[in-house]
């Protein structure tokens, strides 16, 4: 009993000065490893009288037992001790203000779309949508363009894949959002034919459109708003009036100048290019082509179901991709699809 007490506190001893667990490991096999300490005095056990193998046996398993606890405790100490050391040279100090979260924001195109709608709507016009993908008819026959005008071939215009492969003459991406604004007309005459007054149609048209183009300032797809007014006694004045004072409400500048020069489209008749001037700013006093405009061709109001005899209207359509560049001073088209955050959270 002397020596199994004397082989405890041994044990218990090298266990405690084992400071890490690999010599933690090593004293454990100095007692209970195969050639051990006490593992001996277990393989002896078979050289005793039999009378003292029972009570021997017994003492050396309460041994076994009180020294497998003394490793289990040094174990957990050391455990402990090193979890500690891990969490002082990694402690957090919760006083220390958050690194937050980036804040997203709109995209400035999408930015310069809200504001469009919002100045439009205010003076009584509605938004209007269409596909993007469009029919030949409504894409160009029913806006008064001719078959063989440059705007319909494969070097300008998407055409889609039929089957075969082979591009079908009929179905295309859309070049411009005026689509939408004959989806319009013939939604709107169909709805109120019942009345003996139509009532007047007043919609912008914003989306995306495609054509056959890409360099700093064109991009294969980019954004489009129309706007459209037929009534019985829409003018040309009416355009002006309108047109020049959402432009100077989009810019903000009371002194912007506005001009409309003699222009040609097949959809209106007659037809203008709207021009700004800035009266400050890097671009003071040069002259910015910046939409197209007319009144809408008698062959447009018919395809659209209005009669021009008694109706007359006008149409315009800008870039706001073109008005976004503008407005922010933005020299290259291509930042808008790049997705650059040190580009994008500029705008918020």
């Amino acid at each position: 009993m002397n020596n199994l007490d004397q082989l405890i506190a041994s044990a218990t001893a090298d266990f405690a000065a084992a400071t890490e667990p690999a010599r933690l490991e090593d004293a454990k096999a100095r007692y209970l490893g195969k050639e051990g300490s006490l593992t001996a005095l277990l393989k002896g056990l078979g050289k005793l009288p039999a009378e003292e193998r029972k009570s021997a046996g017994a003492a050396i398993n309460i041994a076994k037992e009180r020294i497998e606890s003394a490793l289990t405790t040094r174990r957990e100490a050391l455990k402990n001790a090193q979890l500690e050391a891990q969490l002082a040279t990694e402690a957090l100090d919760v006083t220390l203000p958050g690194r937050g979260s980036l804040r997203g924001s709109l995209h400035p195109v999408i930015i310069s779309l809200d504001r469009i709608e919002q100045l439009f709507r205010s003076i009584g016009f509605d938004v209007a949508d269409g596909p993007e993908i469009e029919t030949d008819w409504h894409n160009f026959t029913a806006l008064n363009t001719p078959e063989n005008h440059p705007a319909r071939s494969m070097h300008d215009t998407f055409y889609l894949q039929g089957e075969g492969g082979k591009p079908q003459d009929d179905v295309l991406l859309r070049t411009h959002t005026s689509p939408v604004q004959i989806r319009s007309m013939l939604a709107h005459t169909e709805r109120y034919k019942h009345l003996e007054t139509m009532p007047e149609l007043r919609v912008i048209c914003p989306g995306r459109v495609y054509r056959v183009d890409s360099d700093a300032t064109h991009s294969p797809m980019f954004h489009q708003v129309e706007g459209l007014w037929v009534g019985e006694s829409v003018s040309f004045a009416d355009l002006k009036g309108v047109v020049a004072d959402f432009l100077r409400r989009f810019f903000e500048s009371d002194d912007l100048k506005v001009r409309f020069r003699p222009s040609f489209f097949p959809f209106t008749e007659p037809s203008a290019e709207i021009d700004v001037a800035f009266m400050s700013g890097a671009l003071e006093g040069r002259w910015l082509e910046i939409a197209g405009c007319g009144m809408v061709h008698p062959n447009v109001l018919r395809f659209g179901g209005f009669d021009p005899e008694k109706f007359t209207g006008f149409a315009f359509g800008m870039g706001p991709d073109r008005l976004t560049m503008l407005r922010y001073s933005i020299p290259d088209l291509r930042l808008f699809f790049e997705g650059d955050l040190r580009f994008l959270s500029q705008f918020h």
